[in-house]
């Protein structure tokens, strides 16, 4: 499964309105790790959007929480942990969570390899759900 290419397509999507257009074979919830708002936004609204218009009885999405801009975490009141969000990823059922700063590169790598991971997970022998790629939100 994981000796073979794979070509993936990635989608930020800022408004629902563009749900419709996307069939996706894995979401990732993004949030800021300094913005406790963040958080809750993904658990109380990305989540529940994300669950009403692509999880069916006839296909597997995979989710993986994502937590941002690691790079500024120091410790004060509001700043959300790795052990909270995976225990906040592990509510919500996803199947991953990580962690990573672009500005730095720090786990970028890493999460690209969960990425990949996670995304074989849909593949089938003829390739990806989504033919023509992999397509991730």
């Amino acid at each position: 499964m994981y000796h073979r290419p794979y070509r993936f397509a990635f989608y930020d999507t800022a408004s629902p309105e563009n749900y419709t257009l996307l069939h996706p074979d894995l979401v990732i919830l993004c949030y800021d790790i300094t913005t406790r708002t963040s958080l809750l936004n993904v658990q109380q609204v990305w989540r529940k959007d994300m669950m009403r218009n692509y999880c069916n009885q006839d296909k597997f999405i995979p989710v993986m929480l994502l937590g941002l801009k690691r790079e500024l975490r120091v410790e004060c009141d509001g700043v959300i942990y790795p052990q909270e969000g995976y225990r906040i990823a592990q509510e919500m059922r996803c199947e991953q969570y990580a962690e990573c700063s672009a500005v730095t590169g720090e786990y970028v790598d890493e999460v690209m390899e969960d990425i990949a991971r996670l995304a074989a997970q849909t593949t089938t022998e003829k390739g990806a759900l989504s033919e023509p790629a992999c397509s991730l939100m």
